[in-house]
């Protein structure tokens, strides 16, 4: 990380992933270095975006050479911290919670999972690919005993404000939301929404206007 803050653009940060995930692809291949034209044609932006990008991660080049692809990978890994363990809680063990807690790709990008919680019964006791599933009301104490900085919210969209509460309450400190509701937390808790119902809806509103503009 840089030693002086700067507010990074978000869509520079939904764009840095890409260009890693690229950039460890393209080892795999044999590649030793990637020019910002080569990683501009793969994501689909323009070389000099790719290049101001890379400037808020502090990641450097060569003039005709390009990128070092080893320190291109460990860069913005550091950068995005990925190479750096967030342990987190699960709320909501229910299918998609539970698809979640699957991902063990998710601990590449620096994300544990340790413990998720859920008001079923029929769950409590459980473990979910070696993941504990606790009922709900057990939260504070184990935050007390071994805390996590991040929620990940999956919770019928009913229940998002409520237990989005119980987690701030209990020093969550981000909260990665998947439901449909749009939750309010303090200014000093990190919100990202990722609806997959809402990007459905983008889906299938573009499917329509391609299907209009077939008409046509």
């Amino acid at each position: 990380m840089p030693d002086t803050f700067t507010k990074v653009p978000e869509p520079t940060l939904g764009r840095l992933p890409w260009y890693l995930s690229y950039a460890k692809i393209a080892k795999q291949n044999g590649e030793v270095t990637l020019s910002s034209t080569q990683i501009a044609n793969q994501i689909g932006v323009d070389a000099s975006q790719v290049a101001k990008d890379f400037s808020y991660a502090q990641v450097t080049g060569k003039t005709r050479v390009g990128y070092n692809i080893d320190e291109l990978i460990h860069t913005l890994e550091e950068f995005l911290g990925f190479s750096h363990v967030h342990k987190a809680f699960l709320f909501g063990a229910g299918s998609l919670g539970a698809s979640l807690l699957h991902d063990n790709g998710l601990l590449q990008y620096g994300l544990d999972i340790v413990a998720a919680f859920d008001i079923k019964y029929e769950l409590i006791g459980t473990h979910i690919n070696h993941i504990p599933i606790q009922h709900t009301s057990k939260f504070a104490e184990i935050q007390r005993e071994s805390p996590a900085t991040v929620g990940v919210l999956t919770v019928p969209a009913w229940q998002a404000q409520s237990v989005a509460d119980l987690m701030v309450a209990g020093g969550i400190k981000a909260i990665w939301n998947f439901t449909p509701y749009r939750i309010t937390v303090p200014d000093e808790i990190v919100l990202q929404n990722t609806s997959i119902y809402a990007h459905l809806a983008v889906i299938y509103n573009r499917l329509s206007e391609k299907k209009e503009n077939n008409k046509r």
